[in-house]
């Protein structure tokens, strides 16, 4: 690819856009927990100020829980001027790689209280392997 001197020069040339660096501040700033407990894992997420119909949670790639949606802002009835501005508006998306052990079938999410918790069921463990028996036969 051949950059021109105006290219080079130009400051803004691949700099990420204003929203890319809301959306990007507002997933970084989506805090989760995960639990282990002897029959499932349990993601708990802060879901503040969002509908539980909002949010999305699916399993990708056989093994990746991933937790998305969006914080909308609100509408504003008179022009107001923020002072300060903490709370993250724009989309978000935690991805989770599941252990090997996760009963991807068995996944059960509740939202209480503005906390996401997702529930994956562990597989029961592998019966141990018997050994074959073969029989002699006698000749």
């Amino acid at each position: 690819m051949d950059l021109s001197d105006d290219a080079v020069g130009d400051k803004t040339y691949n700099a990420p856009t204003r929203s890319y660096v809301r959306d990007t501040k507002a997933m970084v700033a989506t805090l989760a927990d995960v639990k282990e407990y002897p029959i499932s894992y349990v993601f708990e997420i802060d879901m503040l100020g969002l509908k539980c119909g909002d949010i999305k949670f699916q399993v990708e790639d056989a093994n990746v829980l991933s937790i998305s949606g969006e914080r909308k802002g609100e509408e504003e009835k008179e022009k107001a001027k923020y002072v300060r501005m903490e709370r993250r508006v724009g989309k978000f998306m935690r991805k989770f790689v599941l252990p090997k052990n996760a009963n991807t079938n068995a996944i059960s999410a509740v939202c209480q209280v503005g906390v996401l918790s997702v529930t994956v069921h562990k597989l029961p463990p592998p019966e141990p392997k018997k050994p074959k028996t073969i029989e002699v036969k006698v000749a």
